[in-house]
This record gives structure tokens, sequence and C-alpha cells, in this order.
């Protein structure tokens, strides 16, 4: 019954079931066809902002001054590994970029490396041997080179102010300490 009306007026119009389906198909389609439209826009705005942005910022990256190359260091010095005998064959990228940091390193603080050993059980230590110092230099690769090589530096001054000339070694594997012998 329509609403609003007294009980003697006219009736509505019966709905089929089989016309509400239809009517409820109908809708879910619109509903499909709107986001699937939307869908299709959005990735065409977000690919149209992408090729502009990669049209502008293409010429940034192709200028020769942002370019970066990064040089991975390696030793120029003979490397000795005691367990093995032979000379740098078996070294691990690690290590050998390792020596290569040090050897610079030390090299900047006016020390001059001659040759660095790996002590036969060792995985991690590498010994540094300097020219003009009769001893040699305990390291570990796990520690960064320019702070071993600073507290190299230190160590050698400190013995040359106490007026050590001699040593068997200096080890700086520790942070913050240092020995001699």
């Amino acid at each position: 019954m329509k609403t609003g009306r007294a009980i003697g007026a006219e009736r509505e119009p019966l709905e089929k079931a089989s016309e509400r389906i239809e009517a409820h198909r109908k809708i879910r389609r619109q509903q499909t066809l709107r986001i699937v439209f939307s869908t299709i826009g959005i990735a065409l705005v977000a690919s149209g902002l992408f090729f502009v942005g990669t049209f502008f910022f293409r010429e940034r990256e192709s200028s020769p001054t942002s370019v970066s190359v990064v040089i991975p260091y390696a030793p120029t010095i003979p490397v000795e590994d005691q367990d093995t005998g032979a000379a740098d064959k078996h070294l691990t990228s690690r290590m050998r970029e390792y020596i290569g940091q040090l050897e610079a390193d030390l090299r900047e603080l006016g020390l001059v490396p001659v040759k660095a050993v790996i002590p036969s059980g060792a995985i991690r230590e590498v010994d540094f041997y300097l020219e003009g110092h009769p001893g040699f230099v305990k390291t570990t690769i796990d520690r960064g080179s320019g702070v071993t090589a600073e507290d190299t530096d230190r160590m050698l001054r400190y013995l040359a102010g106490q007026g050590i000339d001699s040593f068997e070694y200096i080890d700086v594997r520790i942070d913050g300490k240092a020995y001699w012998k």
C-alpha cells in the first residue's frame, strides 16, 4: 500500500522477485564499473606523474657532478698468512679491504707499513710491521681502521716520549686501551 493513503485507496503494483534481483544486479554492475574506472584513472595519473618526474630528474642524475664512484681499498704491501704460508691468495675480501684501509690510514698519519701478517690460528687478527720500528702492531678487523691507526700513532708517540725505543709488539685491538711488550 502506498503510504499516507486510506485503506480504500489504490494499491501499489506488486514487484516480482526477478525484477528486484535484476535491479540489484544493475546497481552492483554500476558500482563495479565506478570502481574499475576510478582505479584506471588513478593509475593513469600516477604513471603520468612518474614519467614527468623521471623526465625532470633524469638530467640531474646524468650530470657528472652527481656521480659517486666507490673505490675499494686494496693492500699494496705484502700480506703473509702464517697458516698457509702463502701470500695474500686466500684472504677474504673483508680482510683484504681492511688491510688496504688501515695501510692508507697509517700513511696519512706519516707511518709507513712494510708488511702485514695474519698469525697462525687467528681469524680476525692482522699484525702490521712499520718502517723504522722494531716490533709489530696487533690489530683486529672488528675495529675501524681509522681508530686503530690513531691509537697506533698515539702509542708510538707515548713510547717515544717515555724514551722506549724497542718493543716486541703494540696491541691496539681493544677500544680505549693499548698494550706493549
